[in-house]
């Protein structure tokens, strides 16, 4: 015979009238238990009344449990809602695992309001123990579904930060730590990017060696042992979302010394020919950005010269040779080589940090033919970038508030950073011996609050002859003082100012696996 909703409140007041003998009352639990087996009524009072009267009666633990559940899984979705916000209720003892690995289940639901209620119960069981909900969280993560693995990451990822101090303890920062480890081992390029945003808001891992094990766990995932290779976007993705996660952790004593060594080793020998995961980033800048930022937190190099080397010969592609001449001294009808500044400037940059460490290459490392070639090439780009910085000032004079913010005003304040940029780190190398003392903030970078001043321009005379006893940067040949300068055509590309390649997102395509490959298809249905 069927529960009423009488059955249901006559059963009620007998267990609250019990008092201190409730474990006597067994059979009027059963009531309230089997009235989930009702209408929508029955159903609504016995997610309220199993709960309250749960612990009173261990021996029908398990069958309380289940009869809860029964009703998260009721088709009627405020049965769900009511018997879903009673869960935290069962969170006791050796309870706390089971419950949190249904309410992690249960983040799979479609419905908005249904899943900010398990949001608000995993919250609040979380509160009385922390470790014992990480427990359920980790482990359908490591076995549940796709839907409820993508969830629970994701919960993860917003949740914990919002989380007090004496919940976050140490010992439950420990454990989250060393399970992430686990499910690093087999991720998505979207579930370690936030994975790792989990790790890395951790209180334990703000030290130098805390941050210096998170730079292991990227290192781990980039696969910096293998050869780069260039026509596969997955890979090239891997390396891409691997550098920006591991970017934020180097200073000067969490070094960036392996990824700037295989950015130069494996990267820039390839950048031509670099496959883009997406459409419509410009990857040969993306990695140039990229190694541009590491490159001041780079520590000491097993093989620096020829690193310098590399970027040297890369930055020299970049910096192309004046124009040839007719023989009344005038430019040949020729197209005027463009300069392509945004790739100098990370180019430049990266050679001038790698540089303090070997501060005479230029001198003692490059032969004087090829040292004369690059010193041709960084006369007739600073030229060109003079003639720009002039006309950027021009164009951008007496502007001020919504005019700055037009597309085309915001494209030459970006064009005047860059080029500012490169003008000051091209006056250290016009020293003699070459200097690499001046600083810069890159252009896509906030501006610090302060910033050396570059060293004065040397003048013409000062280009080609200096003291010191180093090997003489040849003086260039001097040009008909008469001759009109004409700048090169192409100042800058209309993309100069998207320079937001955090918001980049591609995905690592072909799934899950060792290092973003692929897992396994996992079997559906309830599994609490």
């Amino acid at each position: 015979m069927a529960v009423t909703i009488e059955d249901l409140y006559r059963n009620y007041g007998v267990l609250a009238d019990a008092k201190d003998n409730l474990s006597q009352h067994k059979d009027a639990y059963q009531v309230i238990l089997d009235g989930v087996k009702g209408g929508p009524k029955e159903k609504r009072l016995a997610a309220q009344f199993i709960p309250k009267f749960f612990s009173s009666f261990p021996e029908l633990a398990d069958a309380a449990i289940n009869a809860q559940l029964d009703l998260c899984e009721d088709e009627d979705v405020s049965i769900r809602r009511q018997a879903i916000k009673e869960l935290p209720r069962f969170a006791t003892g050796e309870n706390i695992l089971r419950v949190a690995d249904i309410l992690t289940q249960l983040l799979q639901t479609d419905d908005t309001a249904e899943f900010n209620q398990v949001n608000t119960a995993l919250l609040s069981i979380f509160k009385m123990d922390a470790k014992g909900t990480l427990g359920g969280l980790f482990s359908q993560i490591l076995q549940g579904e796709d839907i409820v693995r993508e969830r629970a990451i994701k919960f993860l990822s917003a949740k914990l930060k919002t989380l007090p101090e004496d919940v976050m303890t140490k010992e439950v920062e420990d454990y989250i730590f060393a399970e992430t480890k686990k499910v690093l081992e087999d991720v998505t390029g979207e579930e370690f990017v936030l994975l790792m945003r989990v790790v890395s808001g951790l209180r334990v891992l703000q030290t130098v060696n805390g941050r210096q094990q998170l730079v292991e766990l990227v290192v781990e995932q980039a696969f910096l042992e293998q050869a780069l290779n260039p026509a596969d976007p997955d890979t090239v993705d891997r390396l891409l979302q691997c550098t920006r996660q591991a970017l934020p952790l180097f200073s000067k004593n969490v070094h960036s010394t392996r990824f700037v060594t295989y950015f130069c080793e494996h990267v820039l020998p390839n950048l031509s020919t670099l496959t883009s995961p997406v459409a419509e980033l410009d990857i040969q800048l993306e990695v140039l950005k990229l190694l541009a930022e590491m490159s001041p937190f780079c520590g000491d190099m097993e093989k620096l010269e020829a690193n310098l080397n590399m970027l040297f010969t890369k930055l020299v592609e970049y910096m192309p040779l004046p124009p040839e001449e007719v023989e009344n001294g005038e430019n040949s009808a020729s197209e005027e080589p463009k300069l392509q500044f945004s790739y100098v400037e990370c180019l430049l940059f990266g050679f001038h940090q790698l540089g303090k460490k070997l501060p005479d290459f230029l001198l003692d490392k490059v032969d004087a033919e090829r040292l004369k070639d690059f010193k041709i090439r960084l006369q007739y780009f600073a030229r060109g970038l003079q003639v720009y910085i002039r006309q950027l000032r021009v164009a951008l004079q007496g502007k001020t508030g919504d005019a700055l913010k037009t597309d085309e005003n915001k494209i030459k304040v970006v064009a005047l950073k860059i080029t500012n940029n490169i003008n000051v780190l091209i006056k250290d190398l016009f020293h003699n011996p070459p200097s690499f003392k001046s600083t810069v903030t890159l252009s896509w970078k906030p501006v610090q609050k302060t910033e050396a001043v570059a060293p004065k321009r040397p003048s013409g005379e000062e280009m080609g002859s200096g003291g010191g006893t180093k090997k003489q940067i040849p003086s260039l040949p001097r040009r008909d003082a008469r001759q009109i300068y004409n700048p090169p055509s192409g100042k800058y590309s209309a993309s100069i100012g998207n320079f937001n390649y955090g918001e980049q997102r591609g995905g690592f395509r072909g799934g899950r696996g060792r290092g973003f490959g692929t897992r396994g298809t996992r079997s559906r249905g309830r599994m609490y």
